[in-house]
C-alpha cells in the first residue's frame, strides 16, 4: 500500500507544524515533578492536558491540514490504540469528513467510548489483527485515506512541537524521556534536541508488557519481541516498524524499561501531589525517572496522555493491582 518516505522534521516543518495547530492543540505546561531524588530534577511536560487527553491531537491535526482536500473526500482511516484515533476523528471533523479508526481488542474502553462519541465507526481486532491493519495500510471495505499514527513524516513534524515548546521552557534539560510505542513521538521531539540542543539525551521508556526498542538497540535492527497485553495499553508492539528503524537509531540514545509496579506508583504520585491523571503509558517516562534509569540533571519526561479507565485508576489509587 501507499506510504510516504519518511524525513525527520526540519526547523520550517516543525514551524509550519506550530502554525497548523495552533488554536485547537495547547501549549501544555511544564511542571517541576514535586519529588525529593538527590541530584535529579524531574518536569512533567502535561500532554494529558490536550483536548481528548493526549499529545496526539498535534500530529492528527497536522498531517491532515498538510494534505489535499480532495484526497480526503471519502474520509480518513487509521489503526490505533485509541489516542491517535482520538485525535484524527477531531481533526477530521475540522474540515467536515468521515473517520474510521481499527483498534486492538486490549485498548481502554474509555478510548473506544469516547471515539464512538466523536462519530468514528470503531472496529476492534484482536491483537495481531490490528498489527496487520497497521503495517499493510489497509482495511478490507474501507476507501478512507490511511494514516499511519507513526510513520509519517507529517505526523513526525506535529510531534516535534512538543520538543520546540520543553526547549524554550527548560533550556537547560540534560535529558528528554519519551514513552515509546512505535518512535513517532521520540523521533519528533529528538529532531528538535537534536538540531538545538545536541548535548541533551534522548530516552525512550518502554514496559515489561514489550520492549521492541531496547530489543532493537541492542540487535543492531528490528527484532521481535514478546508483547503482553496489560494495563500499560496505550504503548507496546512486537517488533520496531522497519520504516521507523533509521529514525531511531539516529534519534535515541538509550531504552529503559519501567515496571508495572513502578509505572502504577508513578500513577499514584502524579495524582497525589499534582492532581494530574496519566494513563499507564504516559507515567512510563516518569516511572524510568525516578526509578533512576534516566541519570541524573534535569530531566524532562513526556506524559503523553491521561485516557485510562475509571476502574484500573480507582484500584491504582487504592494501592491495588491492575495487572
Amino acid at each position: 500500500m501507499e506510504s510516504s518516505v519518511l524525513t525527520l522534521p526540519t526547523s520550517q516543518d516543525v514551524a509550519a507544524a506550530r502554525s497548523n495547530i495552533s488554536g485547537f492543540a495547547l501549549r501544555t505546561p511544564l511542571l517541576k515533578l514535586a519529588a525529593d531524588i538527590p541530584g535529579v530534577n524531574i518536569f512533567l511536560k502535561l500532554e494529558n492536558l490536550q483536548p481528548l487527553g493526549s499529545f496526539k491531537i498535534r500530529p492528527a491535526l497536522n498531517v491532515l491540514r498538510t494534505m489535499d482536500p480532495q484526497r480526503l473526500r471519502h474520509g480518513v482511516l487509521t489503526a490505533s490504540a485509541g489516542n491517535f484515533g482520538l485525535g484524527l476523528v477531531f481533526a477530521a471533523r475540522q474540515i467536515g469528513v468521515p473517520a474510521t479508526v481499527v483498534v486492538p481488542d486490549g485498548s481502554a474502553t474509555t478510548k473506544a467510548k469516547a471515539l464512538a462519541d466523536l462519530g468514528a465507526k470503531v472496529i476492534r481486532l484482536p491483537f495481531d489483527e490490528w498489527w496487520t491493519v497497521l503495517t499493510s495500510r489497509n482495511f478490507a471495505g474501507e476507501d478512507g485515506v490511511f494514516i499511519h499514527p507513526v510513520a509519517e513524516s507529517a505526523v513526525l513534524a506535529g510531534n516535534a512541537t512538543i520538543g520546540a515548546e520543553l526547549i524554550e521552557d527548560q533550556p537547560e534539560c540534560d535529558a528528554v524521556v519519551v514513552p515509546f510505542g512505535g518512535g513517532g513521538l521520540a523521533c519528533g521531539i529528538g529532531s528538535v534536541i537534536r538540531r538545538l540542543k545536541p548535548g541533551v539525551r534522548m530516552i525512550v521508556a518502554e514496559s515489561e508488557a514489550a520492549q521492541p526498542a531496547a530489543a532493537a538497540l541492542a540487535n543492531g535492527g528490528p527484532i521481535k519481541v514478546r508483547h503482553i497485553q496489560s494495563f500499560v495499553d496505550g504503548m507496546g508492539s512486537t517488533t520496531v516498524l522497519p520504516e521507523m528503524w533509521p529514525l531511531i537509531r539516529q534519534m535515541v540514545d538509550q531504552a529503559t524499561c519501567a515496571s508495572f509496579a513502578q509505572i502504577a506508583d508513578a500513577i499514584r504520585l502524579l495524582a497525589s501531589r499534582h492532581h494530574v491523571i496519566a494513563e499507564a503509558a504516559g507515567a512510563a517516562s516518569v516511572a524510568a525517572a525516578m526509578g533512576g534509569l534516566a541519570g541524573k540533571g534535569n530531566i524532562v519526561c513526556i506524559v503523553s496522555g491521561g485516557n485510562i479507565d475509571a476502574p484500573k485508576l480507582g484500584a491504582i489509587l487504592n494501592g491495588q493491582s491492575p495487572f
